[in-house]
């Protein structure tokens, strides 16, 4: 079998017109930056406790549904096939999709708005910019440096929103919120697949909780539509792989519409480099009746999976938990670990919500536990 190689279009990004490191290394030899970016990612600690960190059901619910690291390698399977079908860099695509979600709290969504929450009078908290600090600052495995000194392009790829005034605070990368100016074709792309990643993948461990259905999914415009082609073609077929092939065909409808429709806008565009991508209106996007139909998605599972009674009673104890948490270390900063207690010296707060953004579910359960319960230890 012969693997054709693509040439990257002229506003790609490459090694050539990367930004660079914050601080110079040698070249990785065998590997491009980006993929030396990719690699770093997947070796750090943060990547390996996203395995115990909640998508949509807590870890302890059940152990097929997704977790931060499965949905992470799934943005990152649909990046690369996006990235590269658009001829712009795969590597670099998949670094930022692996590290988009490394500064996630524990518990999900629930978690992170509990979290900022406690920091409304502290800067607040946002898990990009919490992925962005672990990259950048509290990983820990080089001589050389702090956090894991990726490329520019993928540091600006993982910091998907800011808010201005936190801009102001990152120098030349958050220029681009100042000056509303747009990132890399590459890091658009892990943008939107991350959304068509969460969608599906939320629909399949909806089904398998019990909390939707076949039928009521077929409210949805664009996957009944595909069911009715999954049924088409294998008639007998139900269950599982109902299911299955219906949530492929979703993908690929999602897939084939985005790549279709950037293709349209790129070449609108007349792009010749990196630059003009910076400047120009967002590029990597769907049709407007496929956004339509994504949106109906999006509300539907909104209001019928993430507000279901069963999975706001996980979210609530949820919100509670880092509360309680932030609450105690608050009053007490010496029952945090040594580590966190010297980084609390300087940054109070940072250092507390450093550390409960850090925890897995149920690293978080049993410390809620070790410091509330009667008898906890």
């Amino acid at each position: 079998m012969t693997v054709v190689m693509t040439e990257l279009a002229p506003y790609a990004v490459t090694g050539t017109n990367s930004r660079g490191r914050i601080i110079g290394e040698p070249s990785p030899g065998a590997r491009s930056e980006f993929q030396r970016d990719r690699d770093r990612v997947i070796h750090s600690t943060a990547f390996r406790r996203l395995e115990y960190k909640t998508q949509v059901f807590v870890n302890h619910e059940g152990d097929l549904f997704r977790t931060r690291l499965t949905h992470s390698i799934e943005v990152g399977q649909i990046s690369r096939t996006i990235a590269r079908a658009l001829r712009v860099n795969d590597d670099l695509a998949e670094a930022i999709a692996l590290a988009h979600d490394l500064g996630h709290t524990p518990f999900g969504h629930a978690g992170q708005d509990a979290l900022n929450e406690c920091m409304k009078d502290h800067g607040g908290f946002e898990h990009n910019l919490q992925s962005l600090r672990i990259v950048d600052v509290l990983e820990e495995r080089y001589g050389a440096f702090d956090g894991l000194n990726l490329t520019f392009e993928t540091r600006e790829g993982i910091l998907k929103h800011c808010s201005l005034a936190n801009a102001k605070k990152l120098g030349d990368l958050g220029q681009r919120f100042l000056e509303k100016r747009r990132p890399s074709i590459e890091a658009q792309v892990c943008n939107l697949a991350d959304e068509i990643a969460y969608n599906n993948h939320d629909i399949d461990d909806g089904l398998r909780s019990g909390l939707l259905t076949l039928e009521q999914m077929r409210e949805v415009s664009l996957f009944s539509r595909c069911a009715d082609a999954a049924v088409a073609e294998y008639p007998a077929i139900s269950g599982r792989r109902l299911v299955h092939e219906t949530i492929r065909r979703t993908i690929n409808a999602l897939v084939t519409d985005l790549l279709a429709e950037t293709g349209r806008r790129i070449e609108a565009a007349s792009l010749s480099c990196l630059n003009d991508v910076h400047i120009a209106p967002t590029l990597v996007g769907f049709s407007a009746e496929m956004h339509s139909e994504n949106m109906q998605l999006k509300a539907y599972l909104r209001d019928n999976l993430y507000r279901h009674y069963q999975v706001l009673r996980m979210t609530s104890k949820a919100r509670r938990i880092i509360a309680d948490l932030f609450n105690i270390f608050m009053d007490d900063p010496r029952l945090l670990p040594p580590q966190y207690q010297r980084m609390a010296e300087g940054d109070k707060t940072r250092a507390i919500a450093d550390y409960i953004a850090g925890m897995t579910d149920r690293y978080a359960m049993k410390e809620h536990g070790r410091l509330f319960a009667v008898g906890g230890v």
